[in-house]
């Protein structure tokens, strides 16, 4: 038998790996922290040598991890094809996250969440800017030399009274699902004979990141950027120097302006599809209210996996926490800006025992979101 985990993503320790005298595979192992970092959750990983043998995994530090309630009820991710990602129970018992396994074949990989690889996002970059409705930019590198990139999809025309709508993913790399998200996003974007996408395109140009924290997500991080930041702690005054990601893509909303911004995340603990909003901006109202209700409950309405009662509390007007991306675009542009976000588990209200929250269902989701943004673009709240 063998761990590896040297591979885009990839994050675990060996403590031990041996065939106990029972003839049983007993393996014992240790997430690594964030660099520069005490944040931890994610792993992802590759059993080799071990088909048809009955084994016994343990993660001995999951009771330290940053949020040890979403190792609680936890189905983990196993493939076979690191196509087709299938859930497994375990159980979280003095800290220790433990599943027995058996594999049917000569290699299994283990994930957190379904891992969406650097080398996918870069075939997403090359698929996408091969439409004529999409652009590119390179605004700069990350701390390890990666490309951020941004892209443009609008109609080729030159109606300049269109509203301007970002999206950005994957501020933590360890939330695989924004990214997943992300592509179901722009691949309904792209779709010409698509009418909501026409009428969409026809109210407003779209600018999206697909992955803000290419470091972290390359490092298998679960938090954090190459110098340890979480990044969705950096906006008030983003730096080149800590985090370079933040701040090339403050500088590029600032440079068009945003009517609308939805960050995308995904939720280790909370088994439910949710939007927080900025209530704690000191100039919140009862138009802005409005305008976050509206886009909630039309999101509800086209999706069933999204839901309006479970969430984070809101904070009291006064109370927003700046740093964050959504408070502080939303105080810097005056617009509409939130946070979606999905669960590592899966959606209480409409379970699904094999695959449970996928990234399948993330895609989708991306595409009622889309549709939730043409309707609030034409209410009339803005």
């Amino acid at each position: 038998m063998f761990i590896s985990s040297n591979f885009d993503s990839g994050n675990i320790d060996v403590v031990s790996c041996e065939i106990a005298g029972d003839g049983v595979g007993e393996i014992q192992l240790q997430i690594r922290k964030d660099a520069h970092s005490e944040f931890y959750q994610w792993f992802h990983f590759r059993l080799s040598g071990a088909k048809d043998l009955s084994c016994t995994l343990k993660i001995l530090n999951a009771g330290g991890a940053a949020y040890p309630p979403g190792f609680e009820n936890y189905r983990l991710c196993y493939s076979y094809d690191r196509d087709s990602w299938l859930r497994h129970p375990t159980q979280l018992e003095k800290g220790v996250l433990s599943f027995n396994f058996k594999p049917g074949y000569d290699a299994v990989y283990f994930a957190y969440f379904a891992p969406y690889s650097m080398e996918r996002h870069h075939d997403l970059i090359a698929k996408s800017i091969q439409s004529p409705l999409c652009s590119h930019r390179l605004l700069g590198q990350s701390l390890d030399g990666q490309d951020l990139d941004l892209l443009r999809i609008a109609l080729p025309d030159q109606n300049e009274n269109k509203k301007t709508c970002w999206v950005i993913a994957r501020q933590h790399p360890g939330e695989s699902m924004a990214q997943w998200w992300m592509e179901g996003c722009i691949e309904q974007l792209l779709e010409v004979e698509n009418p909501n996408t026409i009428a969409l395109l026809e109210t407003c140009n779209i600018f999206l990141v697909p992955n803000l924290n290419p470091d972290g997500s390359r490092r298998g991080h679960l938090r954090t950027n190459a110098a340890g930041r979480n990044l969705n702690r950096e906006w008030a005054d983003p730096t080149m120097e800590a985090s370079p990601e933040v701040y090339l893509v403050k500088q590029a909303m600032n440079q068009t302006g945003m009517d609308l911004m939805l960050d995308v995340h995904g939720d280790e603990s909370l088994p439910y599809c949710f939007i927080a909003g900025t209530e704690g901006l000191s100039n919140w109202n009862e138009k802005k209210q409005a305008q976050l209700d509206f886009y909630r409950t039309t999101l509800a309405a086209l999706n069933p996996d999204f839901q309006t009662k479970k969430g984070y509390p809101s904070k009291a007007p006064g109370q927003a926490n700046l740093t964050m991306s959504t408070a502080q675009m939303a105080d810097l542009h005056q617009c509409l800006a939130m946070t979606l976000e999905m669960p590592f588990k899966d959606t209480t209200a409409t379970v699904d025992e094999k695959f449970g929250w996928s990234a399948q269902r993330s895609k989708q989701l991306a595409h009622s979101c889309l549709e939730a943004i043409q309707k609030y673009l034409a209410s009339g709240l803005l």
